[in-house]
């Protein structure tokens, strides 16, 4: 090959990729646009491969620039890693990793999760970042994350999932509320009440379970809100607004006028899983997972 490939190349071609627009890749690559464009044509005539169509100011990807695209970004992320982990080894640190949550995960299974985990590993540093459920998928397929805490039921091909903790249902009134474990029968005593759910996008299986408890009630939820968010569904109830079901660990943590009602007697329930790619070389990886698969053992015995 007569012309010499280099990552910066790479790197040039994934931000016009990105931008679909060489001025604004060039402004953000801090290089000239017509320098930008004579890289990228060069590219593309050493490799034989038609990257963009170009069409007055329009700029696409072609069938083959979107795969080298997705491939680029992919073990890209890998390069970048493997020096971030021999920079980290350098400095005396085992290694590093990157995990997303959803919220009721955070409560009170993951720190006690690393705690268990760092007794054996102490050198391992850890990324937390709170994520939805497709999110988390999202940035497991791009390696942009290590290990993903979720609640689905399944994922695509290429990931692993695992159980880690099944988890009552728990009802959110005001704490005023005249209902509580006492008295309570039957959630079709509030069939008259507005919930407050999670949104479907939060995780559609999970959506679904919910919706199992209401038909198993006999009735259909008036509805007055949707959010991802547990902390907008306490307030929410909090300022009476309506009522609420969440995973019964989500009650921790939180210090708002609501109080809790665990439904014991009811048969669903949801569980919290670990996915994680299966193409993932990050070495401190395979660790976690057995720390894992003790733990959720642990946690069934009890």
């Amino acid at each position: 090959m007569g012309y010499q490939l280099e990552l910066r190349h790479l790197k040039y071609f994934l931000a016009v990729a990105e931008d679909l627009h060489f001025r604004k890749a060039a402004e953000r690559l801090f290089i000239s646009q017509p320098g930008l464009s004579r890289q990228i044509r060069q590219m593309e005539e050493d490799l034989g491969i038609t990257l963009f169509e170009r069409h007055n100011r329009k700029v696409r990807l072609t069938k083959a620039g979107e795969y080298l695209q997705k491939e680029l970004t992919r073990n890209l992320n890998n390069i970048d890693r493997i020096i971030s982990y021999a920079k980290l080894i350098n400095d005396g640190v085992n290694g590093e990793l990157r995990l997303g949550y959803v919220g009721s995960a955070m409560q009170k299974l993951i720190p006690d999760l690393l705690l268990h985990f760092t007794r054996k590993h102490p050198n391992v540093t850890f990324s937390l970042n709170e994520m939805e459920n497709k999110q988390q998928i999202h940035a497991l397929l791009n390696e942009e994350i290590d290990i993903g805490f979720v609640r689905i039921e399944r994922v695509p091909r290429g990931l692993n999932i695992h159980p880690l903790f099944e988890d009552t249902f728990s009802l959110v009134l005001p704490r005023e509320h005249k209902l509580d474990e006492k008295n309570l029968q039957s959630i079709s005593q509030l069939k008259d009440e507005p919930f407050i759910l999670f949104n479907a996008s939060y995780s559609e299986s999970y959506y679904e379970k919910v919706m199992q408890i209401f038909d198993s009630a006999g009735f259909a939820p008036i509805v007055s809100h949707y959010t991802v968010n547990a902390a907008s569904i306490f307030r929410l109830v909090e300022n009476g607004f309506g009522i609420s079901i969440i995973p019964t660990a989500l009650k921790y943590g939180y210090n708002m006028e609501v109080k809790f009602v665990e439904l014991k007697n009811i048969h669903q329930r949801t569980t919290l899983k670990v996915v994680w790619n299966t193409d993932n070389s990050n070495p401190a990886l395979k660790d976690l997972i057995n720390i894992i698969r003790d733990f959720s053992k642990t946690k069934k015995s009890k």
